[in-house]
């Protein structure tokens, strides 16, 4: 989850954030509806921490080549909140992620929160969270929130570890589909949706709680990446 060295105007941006996501978001975190976009792969090997733990210690470590990655692969985007999953849905072939792809995903997230959460769309008092990819902020998907008054929640650059796709989402899927060898596009489009469905409600909920505590981490680790740091926090 570490993607650079941040520099002093970096990090300081990732404190004001983290500051402004205690004092302005926490008490409406049940309301924010968080996404993001992950490649799934038709193989996918296990990762070196992965291949250890499901080794038995008296077992010797594998002299084997490690396997690579398949290039069949299909885009996943989703979207979820403190409850579950709210939209997801995968790439087209020969789709490119551009902006105007982007557009279209963001009109159906808003048929989905008119859908499956009735009770933000009629105040429109739900809150968008995504990353700063150009074509998440590109000039026409700014009027488009503008348009239908969408309110944004801030996301630092460089900040994977303050997304909840990234630390966590992402995260838990790749590890449940790992090592399984799918046959087709179609296949993987099954899976990983068997896969996000089957994510109890309750961990939705820690997922939104592990994010509040990152906030305070960030800010006391004085913007750094703060990943495997013992600190003590402050309830």
């Amino acid at each position: 989850l570490v993607p650079k060295t941040l520099n002093f105007f970096e990090k300081d941006r990732r404190v004001n954030i983290c500051e402004t996501m205690l004092s302005e978001y926490q008490n409406v975190m049940k309301r924010i509806i968080t996404g993001d976009e992950t490649w799934i792969y038709a193989y996918d090997p296990e990762t070196a921490d992965q291949l250890s733990e499901n080794r038995a210690e008296d077992e010797p470590e594998s002299k084997k080549p490690r396997q690579s990655r398949s290039k069949i692969k299909v885009m996943l985007t989703v979207y979820f909140d403190y409850h579950g999953v709210v939209h997801y849905e995968f790439l087209s072939p020969g789709q490119t992620v551009n902006k105007e792809y982007y557009l279209s995903v963001m009109r159906r997230l808003r048929e989905a929160i008119f859908l499956k959460r009735p009770e933000l769309w009629t105040e429109n008092s739900w809150f968008l969270h995504h990353d700063n990819a150009t074509y998440h902020t590109a000039l026409v998907i700014r009027d488009h929130f503008v348009k239908n008054s969408t309110n944004i929640v801030p996301q630092p650059p460089y900040s994977p570890d303050l997304a909840p796709c990234d630390f966590w989402l992402f995260n838990k899927l790749q590890r449940k589909l790992r090592r399984h060898r799918f046959e087709s596009i179609e296949n993987i489009k099954a899976e990983t949706a068997k896969a996000l469905m089957a994510i109890r409600t309750e961990a939705f909920a820690c997922c939104y709680d592990e994010w509040k505590i990152r906030w305070q981490k960030c800010i006391a680790a004085g913007g750094d990446y703060f990943e495997e740091d013992e600190m003590n926090l402050q309830e």
